[in-house]
């Protein structure tokens, strides 16, 4: 029996998550409310979050799945949501690549040993066997038995050109020197990376379905920083690939920021859902996009506001949907850490509120 065929076995849905606004919405069906879920909704803006968060890392809570159980569930019941993401962190399948990842405090992730030529690129490993993250898929294991039954729980990856720019810079960048230096003046080494990033992850998404994960996405956060040329010709045919080997049938949601100029771009490399940022007129990016679901794109700011102009706010955004089936209400980005709790409950009060059908 093919690894594929195994995976397909694997993936079965019990009617009650089927039926669910979130897996109803991303299969373009039509709901009794617009679904909500947001991106980092288990973090440091929740003071339960920041208890377990004193007496761990950062990857302590990743690494030990009890923990990363805990706050996914927590999150999920708190808010009201229609679907939980697990809690993890998209640099973690670079660990098995070879790469010495450390959350230095105060500055974010850091890569020790980054890649800047294809010497470099030569010394990473391939990812044939991803069970050095166990501890992420019995995380999901935990939480899937945790969670309400009918509540969709979703993986996620880092995207091929988001993963590839943290390689390459070593951390967190604003202009891409070393990631654009890379793909410009070698375009073979750029493409051997990206390869073999994109095996890594379909097989690391694939576990995580097996491992109970409903529907899984992929994020590409810093994509933006990419012209249309760019994107198509050094990145497009690696998103791609890691898509096409999602096992069949399972949602992908497919996110970028600053995609305003790249929308039919993330559209052909492949997903189920393409996720907007608050950059873009959610009807508008949805006319451009066509015969697929959208998920956003409440600007996360405006969480900073008033109950009122939330409410006024994911309105607008509705009112954009026109209660078309295939839209999942959601962040343009992740919510902030200074975020108040009562916020982001009034902002899913809202949704479910406003747009009952």
């Amino acid at each position: 029996m093919s690894e594929t065929t195994k995976t397909a076995e694997a993936f079965e849905l019990t009617e009650e998550l089927r039926q669910s606004p979130f897996m109803r919405a991303c299969r373009r069906e039509p709901v009794p409310y617009t679904p909500v879920w947001l991106m980092r909704q288990a973090g440091r803006y929740m003071k339960e979050y920041r208890d377990v968060r004193a007496r761990h890392t950062f990857l302590e809570m990743c690494k030990q799945p009890e923990v990363a159980a805990e706050v996914t569930v927590y999150a999920a019941h708190r808010l009201g949501v229609d679907a939980a993401i697990i809690f993890a962190d998209i640099l973690l399948i670079t660990e098995p690549l070879g790469l010495d990842l450390e959350f230095a405090k105060g500055e974010g992730p850091v890569i020790h040993n980054p890649v800047r030529a294809a010497e470099d690129v030569k010394r990473l490993r391939e990812v044939e066997d991803v069970s050095s993250l166990s501890y992420v898929f019995d995380a999901i294991r935990l939480t899937r038995r945790e969670l309400r039954p009918d509540l969709p729980l979703i993986g996620f990856c880092g995207a091929p050109f988001t993963l590839a720019s943290y390689i390459c810079e070593g951390g967190g960048s604003k202009n891409y020197v070393n990631t654009k230096r890379l793909m410009y003046t070698d375009a073979g080494a750029w493409h051997a990376l990206m390869s073999l990033i994109a095996r890594a992850l379909s097989r690391y998404l694939n576990a995580q379905i097996e491992a109970g994960a409903q529907a899984v996405q992929l994020f590409d956060s810093w994509v933006g920083a990419l012209s249309p040329d760019d994107y198509r010709e050094f990145v497009l045919p690696h998103t791609r690939e890691v898509i096409r080997n999602v096992m069949p049938g399972v949602p992908v949601i497919h996110f970028g920021t600053g995609t305003a100029g790249l929308l039919e771009l993330l559209k052909e490399a492949g997903g189920d859902v393409i996720g907007l940022d608050w950059r873009v007129r959610l009807d508008e990016a949805w006319q451009r996009l066509g015969d697929v679901a959208v998920m956003g794109n409440f600007d996360s700011i405006a969480l900073f506001t008033t109950p009122d102009i939330i409410r006024q706010r994911a309105e607008a955004i509705l009112d954009q949907a026109a209660n078309r089936p295939g839209h999942i209400f959601n962040l343009g980005h992740g919510i902030l850490p200074e975020t108040p709790v009562e916020n982001v409950v009034a902002l899913v009060e809202a949704v479910h509120e406003l747009s009952q059908r």
